[in-house]
């Protein structure tokens, strides 16, 4: 390895932390804000009936979930209309980790209810008070960056802490 491989290595590693530590704050903020759709269908009627006021789309899954049909045409589909929207995607591998930022509580599954479904999450901007967070910015350029190096839906791995 080249001391110009280690060291894009290098960079590449810090920005992909970067990124995901915006995600977190993201999301937890949008959470806070009541600036989330959390679950396929719920984000598929939500893009169909307001797409515009979607700024992020979110896509999940852990290795089980690769296998899973149904949920990677869904994510085609969900991928078409957000490029149809110009809405970033971003593919996040970490279930357990999105749980935690979500507060997703073990007691739902203890008293009969189904866990939500974390596969797809919107980020919406509200009208009322926009996001307009660096997070936000900065996931936006991410995306940008990702997209004129031909790489339309780039990957994030969440790590559990």
């Amino acid at each position: 390895m080249t001391l110009e491989e280690f060291l894009g290595s290098n960079s590449t590693e810090k920005r992909m932390e970067t990124v995901t530590q915006a995600l977190e704050e993201l999301l937890v903020a949008a959470r806070k804000q009541d600036s989330l759709t959390v679950g396929v269908y719920e984000s598929a009627k939500l893009m169909t009936v307001d797409p515009d006021s979607v700024v992020l789309c979110v896509l999940a899954t852990d290795e089980e979930d690769e296998d899973d049909i149904a949920l990677q045409i869904h994510f085609t589909l969900l991928q078409a209309f957000c490029c149809d929207n110009d809405i970033n995607i971003l593919r996040v591998s970490g279930m357990t980790r999105l749980s935690q930022l979500l507060e997703e509580d073990t007691e739902d599954s203890s008293n009969g209810n189904e866990p939500r479904d974390l596969h797809c999450i919107l980020v919406t901007n509200p009208p009322v008070q926009p996001l307009q967070s660096p997070a936000l910015q900065n996931i936006s350029s991410f995306c940008e960056e990702s997209r004129c190096t031909d790489q339309w839906v780039p990957c994030l791995e969440m790590q559990v802490r």
